[in-house]
Order: C-alpha cells, then sequence, then structure tokens
C-alpha cells in the first residue's frame, strides 16, 4: 500500500508507536475487563428462603434453645434431590415430626411447601453483596439476570456497526475518546443505579461504548505500523484482554462488594481521558479524508519522536499527494457495505470467515461469562484464563507466521473443539 511507503520513511515500529501502543493497551486492558464483570458480580451465591424460626432474632420458640441450626433448617426447608436444602421453596408449617426420621426419608410424604414468601437467606462467605443479592434474581426471577448480559452484548453488537462507521466518518481519535468517556459514565452510574432496569440500561450504554473503544484500538495501533508487525500488535492487543481478566480476578477477590468493584474497574477510565489529548490521530485516516496537512504534521510528529528527524524534515505535502495518488483517486469512489457482496471470491471468503468467527465467539462467550457453572473457585478459574491465553496468543502469532494461515487455523480450531469435548469426561 502507498502510504507504507510514507510510514517506513518515519518509522513503523519506533518510540512512536510503542508510547501510543502502551497507552491503547492499557486502555484495553480495563475496558476488557468489563466485559466479564459480571461473573463476580451478578454471581449467584447458596441461597435459601428466610424462615422466622432461623433467621428472625424476635422470634422465640420453647425449643429454640436446645435445638441445632440444622434441626431448625430441616423443619423448616425441604430437601432437594440431592438432599440439599432447597433454594426456592419452604415449608408451610414447621415438620417437627422430621426430627425424629434418622434420616430416612424414602417412605415419607413431602409436607406442603410455598414459595419463598419472604426473601431470602445468601451465603456471603465469598461475595458480600452482588446484584443477585441485591435485587433477588433468583428462582422466579433468575431468568433476569441473563437479561443484563444480554444487554450489554446486544450494545456491543450496536456498538461494533456504529464504531466502525462512526470512525470512518469522524475519525478514530474522536471516536475512542467518546467511547471512553461515555464507557466512564455509564459504567461508574451502573455501580450507583437504585433499580434492576436503570442497572441493565447502563450495561447497554456501556456495551455499545466498550465495542466502539475496541474498534477503534486495534484500527489506531494497526493505521501506525507496518504489515510485517501487524500480527505482533495483534496478539499484543489480545494479550491485553488477558491481562484485564487478571485484573478483574484480583480486584474481585480483594473487595467482594459489587457495588466497589464496578467502581473500582470504572473510576479509572476517568483518568485515562487525561492522556488522549497527545494520542495522535490516523495519518492515514486523515490523507484520505481529504485532511492531508494534518496527516502530514502526524508523519512529522511521528519521525521525530522515532529519531529520523531528517526523513520527517524531507516530507513534504508534494510527497504526500504524489505517493497517495492513486489511493486517493480511489477514495472517490463511494462504497456501500453492499458493494462486499458483490464479487464472488470476496463473498465467499467473508460468509466463510463470518461462520468461523460466529461458532469460535459462540463457545468462547458461553464459557467466560459462565465460569460460575464451571468451577466452585471463580477466581482461580479467572486468573488461569487469563494466565493461559498470553502465551497462547503469542504461539498463535509465531505458528500463523511460519504455516499456511488455512492449516494453522484448522490445527487451533480442532484443538480448541476436542479441548471442550474432553471437558465432558473430567469427573466433578
Amino acid at each position: 500500500m502507498a502510504f507504507q511507503e510514507l510510514l517506513n520513511q518515519v518509522g513503523s515500529l519506533g518510540r512512536f508507536q510503542i508510547l501510543q501502543m502502551t497507552f491503547l493497551l492499557i486502555c484495553s486492558s480495563l475496558i476488557y475487563s468489563h466485559f466479564l464483570v459480571e461473573n463476580f458480580t451478578a454471581a449467584i451465591p447458596s441461597h435459601r428462603c428466610w424462615v422466622p424460626i432461623l433467621d428472625n432474632d424476635t422470634v422465640s420458640d420453647n425449643d429454640s434453645g436446645i435445638l441445632s441450626h440444622d434441626a431448625h433448617l430441616r423443619i423448616s426447608i425441604p430437601l432437594d434431590s440431592n438432599l440439599r436444602p432447597e433454594k426456592c421453596r419452604r415449608f408451610i408449617r414447621l415438620q417437627w415430626h422430621l426430627l425424629h426420621l434418622n434420616g430416612s426419608f424414602s417412605n415419607v410424604t413431602v409436607p406442603d411447601t410455598e414459595p419463598c414468601m419472604e426473601g431470602w437467606v445468601y451465603d456471603r462467605s465469598t461475595f458480600i453483596s452482588t446484584t443477585v443479592t441485591e435485587w433477588d434474581l433468583v428462582c422466579a426471577s433468575q431468568s433476569m439476570n441473563s437479561v443484563a448480559k444480554f444487554a450489554f452484548v446486544i450494545g456491543g453488537l450496536i456498538g461494533h456497526i456504529l464504531g466502525g462507521y462512526l470512525s470512518d466518518r469522524f475519525g478514530r481519535k474522536l471516536i475512542f475518546t467518546c467511547a471512553l468517556l461515555q464507557a466512564a459514565v455509564s459504567e461508574t452510574c451502573a455501580a450507583l443505579a437504585p433499580t434492576f432496569l436503570i442497572y441493565c440500561l447502563l450495561r447497554f450504554v456501556a456495551g455499545i461504548s466498550q465495542s466502539a473503544i475496541v474498534t477503534n484500538t486495534g484500527l489506531l495501533m494497526i493505521e501506525w505500523t507496518s504489515p510485517k508487525f501487524q500480527s505482533v500488535v495483534m496478539a499484543a492487543l489480545l494479550c491485553s484482554g488477558s491481562v484485564g481478566q487478571l485484573l478483574l480476578a484480583g480486584l474481585a477477590f480483594a473487595i467482594g462488594n459489587w457495588r466497589n468493584v464496578q467502581l473500582a474497574l470504572s473510576t479509572p477510565i476517568f483518568f485515562l481521558l487525561i492522556p488522549t489529548r497527545w494520542l495522535s490521530e490516523s495519518a492515514r485516516w486523515l490523507i484520505m479524508t481529504n485532511k492531508p496537512q494534518k496527516g502530514l504534521e502526524e508523519l512529522r510528529k511521528a519521525a521525530h519522536m522515532n529519531g529520523m528527524r531528517s526523513s520527517g524534515d524531507r516530507l513534504t505535502m508534494e510527497v504526500v499527494r504524489t505517493t497517495m495518488k492513486n489511493e486517493l483517486e480511489a477514495a472517490r469512489t463511494k462504497l456501500s457495505p453492499r458493494d462486499l457482496y458483490r464479487m464472488p471470491n470476496l463473498r465467499k471468503r467473508i460468509c466463510l470467515m463470518s461462520l468461523v468467527r460466529f461458532v469460535m465467539w459462540l463457545s468462547i462467550t458461553g464459557l467466560m461469562v459462565h465460569l460460575q457453572h464451571l468451577s466452585n473457585n471463580i477466581f482461580l478459574l479467572q486468573c488461569l484464563f487469563g494466565i493461559v491465553s498470553i502465551p497462547a496468543n503469542v504461539a498463535g502469532n509465531c505458528l500463523l507466521n511460519y504455516m499456511d494461515r488455512r492449516i494453522g487455523q484448522l490445527l487451533l480450531m480442532f484443538l480448541y473443539g476436542f479441548s471442550i469435548l474432553a471437558t465432558l469426561f473430567i469427573p466433578q
């Protein structure tokens, strides 16, 4: 590409790119943690119905002084198929006769039960509070827990579409900065949300901003590096997500209260808005949108920071226009997304790769947002996901550089699918 000739003159991976990438990777790490934050802020702790004899200190009973907690629980809460206290039902009346059954339940008729009329009691040994305990999103309301995740993902879908379109029209830096501000405000307000509906709406807005940030982070990194370094840049971007997972697990373990965890991940974003003042816009986008003078200034800035001042000073408007002549002429032709599907080979490639991405992200997302269903120690599992992803991204980058892309993709997908299927045969 013609722009790469200009980029090679000012340095395609020097001090300028490293500083810009470092800032963008920090933003990416912090933003990515919000994608998985509900593994902890919306965790479902062990729970049972609230019953007066156990949970009301003002209730007095003749036998309360001699009966243990387990005995009170036995006469108040029925057992499920695993002989554990039911989570969503309680006895209508205390079943004193169950104290004399000595563990035999086979010939006993189950007494009448009722839903948890007065709320639930939650195990707070792991999580001090979550959105589940805040708004009682259990039993009949348990599906509402998925509504919040669904709202965030739908916001992400809209954000990817808007983020790409708006960045092409208004610039990568402006949309990135606006999305960063939107994420800071929406996620901070989500930590203070008074109702579940407001929380879901704020998470929806946060999903839009997160996708726009991820899209423009990738563009700002890729468009300032030459093709031979772009695979390394993408690997670094993916590794930043792994760092975000480790950060999330550590904060959630140390804090425990969902509102405080949300604030701890959200308020630092406001401070990240300050360095965006020195963030450089994509010179390629500036030139392609008929702003060559600003693009030339950004190129000279990169050359000076990369120690190639003489090369930067030799760049003139005439050199920029001559080098980019063909691309500028092509940019005058207005294209729409439908044009991508008019060429048979390109249409085939887009459809096939979209199918691959859909299948991969379906399973990846399913695993990563439901960690609580995979292990009792969700903190350790989140850390393992983050730790393993870093060398995996590096190894994947090396593999695809020294092997045919299609063969490498096939091998990695086979390994991924085999690993997921293998978990079915692992004991609990």
